[in-house]
């Protein structure tokens, strides 16, 4: 009897600490105000958003808990930097918006100016609990913090996962943020986070809007990744995944977002024409993640379908969620770019403030 009521005890505790961590705010909310706009997107089937051509999430031989985030057997020497890798800490607060440039911070967060405004887009920047369980930057990386940012005219966040999405880093710039873009349901996250519902924009694929920001029109259009979404297991996609394109000041950016390589680059140059600056994806990718993450082959024949002037990868050099070594990312970025003569290849260190 007594061995059964240490049992229960601990059963009891575990549960305990179970719903503790559950009810931290990083995870969000089960309220959703959005539910009627996903019930009625034409993406939404079956209880789930769905990807436009069919997308198993794992492939080939594995157990489907090796997951994105790989930890144990099978790891391979080289994924995490010996030493601290190159960065630079720039004076973003006093940065300029002049002139069209990007500090990239690592993985995929970073700030442009466009035609004198500022984009932030998927900062993950406060290293705080429980993030902190899954993300371990890189030695050198993690120089940037929220009080780092200047006043950003338009946040944009690709999708819920906890890589693009950090509860610490937008509870802290929340005032310093003028407008938020995001996929249908990530504004339910957004609200619970205490950000005024006149301040976001929530967006299914091809949704356009149109701001005018200091007397000048913006227009941004949602667009579709091939990819999936689940913060918190039992949910898995409940909330949409987009990559956007912005259309300011004359000139075109492609944000990318996450996702396997499909017909939608071409798609988007047939829509579009010509991008100035395309933000691609590239790194923590792996064969049995092929349809939701991109590829070395799948960027570069993403490349040849976008046909962008200038390239900027992001989702490599600062955490190790996959198998590769970690400058590999960079290697296949330059491989690329040496085949392809067609586009200007904006390879940058973490920080370094690059013009385009």
């Amino acid at each position: 009897m007594k061995v059964l009521f240490i049992i229960i005890g601990i059963v009891v505790c575990i549960g305990a600490v179970t719903l503790g961590v559950l009810a931290h705010p990083a995870f969000g909310t089960f309220r959703h105000v959005s539910e009627e706009r996903i019930q009625a997107s034409p993406n939404y089937r079956d209880g789930r958003f769905q990807n436009q051509e069919p997308t198993p999430q794992f492939t080939g031989k594995g157990k489907r808990g090796d997951g994105l985030l790989v930890t144990g057997e099978g790891l391979q020497e080289g994924r995490v930097p010996k030493k601290a890798i190159e960065a630079y800490k720039t004076d973003l607060r006093s940065l300029p918006t002049d002139s069209d440039r990007v500090v990239w911070f690592g993985h995929s967060s970073y700030l442009f100016c466009l035609g004198g405004k500022r984009f932030l887009v998927d900062p993950v920047l406060k290293p705080e609990f429980p993030a902190s369980l899954m993300l371990r930057p890189f030695p050198g990386t993690d120089i940037y913090r929220p009080d780092d940012l200047p006043e950003i005219d338009v946040l944009i966040i690709t999708h819920e996962h906890w890589d693009h999405m950090d509860y610490a880093t937008l509870r802290d710039i929340r005032t310093r943020v003028r407008h938020v873009v995001c996929p249908l349901g990530i504004a339910d996250y957004l609200r619970y986070w205490h950000y005024p519902d006149d301040r976001i924009t929530e967006m299914d694929w091809y949704n356009n809007s149109q701001f005018i920001i200091h007397n000048s029109q913006l227009s941004i259009t949602c667009l579709p990744t091939r990819h999936f979404s689940n913060r918190l297991l039992g949910r898995a996609n409940q909330t949409l995944w987009a990559s956007f394109m912005i259309e300011y000041a004359g000139r075109k950016v492609y944000i990318g977002g996450d996702g396997g390589y499909d017909g939608r680059f071409k798609a988007i140059r047939e829509q579009f024409g010509q991008v100035d600056l395309a933000f691609l994806e590239n790194g923590q990718y792996n064969e049995r993640w092929r349809y939701i993450h991109t590829t070395p082959e799948g960027l570069e024949q993403a490349i040849r379908d976008l046909e962008p002037k200038q390239v900027f990868t992001v989702h490599h050099d600062k955490y190790a969620l996959a198998m590769h070594p970690w400058n590999e990312p960079d290697s296949v970025a330059q491989a690329i770019s040496g085949r392809n003569g067609t586009f200007r290849l904006l390879d940058a260190p973490i920080g370094k403030v690059v013009f385009f």
